[in-house]
């Protein structure tokens, strides 16, 4: 009797370890996620060359490169209308996708917007890359999905207003 309430007992901390592990699945991704994203935003607002309309570094430049060769010549030839507010735009969503990321807070919607600008930089900017594998932004753009469909479920301010929520109720 004593070794099959050791194996209950065995088997309810294997359930919880499980548990826990699948609630906290998705923190390793949310974490390399938002402090990549928060790095690549701060790396192109420091980079007084990256906003230029052309030079070398400058997003002008990139795009000019990248025009004839993406799925979505439409999307370079808006971008191309104002390079230097193209170049703020992806940067500061970066920094805003990434600091909500990290902190959980609309984390939904941060893997949304991440998953966004990772598909826009896919079809414009890596789309010529062959092949695709070697592409970055694609595999970006996966790894958003999880983010996307599960949301932030520890460490999170989400998951801290919903514990909040259900107490009141």
């Amino acid at each position: 009797m004593q070794g099959y309430g050791t194996n209950v007992r065995g088997l309810g901390e294997q359930r919880g370890l499980r548990e826990l592990a699948r609630e906290h699945a998705l923190l390793p991704l949310r974490l390399f996620l938002g402090v990549t994203f928060i790095y690549a935003g701060l790396d192109k607002l420091t980079d007084s060359s990256f906003f230029r309309a052309s030079g070398a570094g400058s997003i002008g430049e990139t795009l000019h490169a990248v025009r004839d060769s993406s799925a979505v010549p439409a999307l370079v030839d808006l971008a191309l209308k104002s390079p230097g507010g193209f170049g703020y735009a992806i940067a500061i969503g970066e920094l805003l996708v990434g600091v909500a990321t990290l902190l959980g807070l609309w984390a939904r919607l941060a893997a949304l917007g991440g998953a966004l600008i990772s598909l826009s930089l896919w079809l414009t900017v890596s789309w010529q890359v062959k092949p695709y594998y070697y592409g970055n932004d694609l595999a970006y753009l996966m790894a958003w999905l999880p983010l996307l469909l599960g949301g932030a479920t520890a460490f999170s301010v989400d998951a801290l207003r919903a514990s909040r929520r259900r107490r009141i109720r």
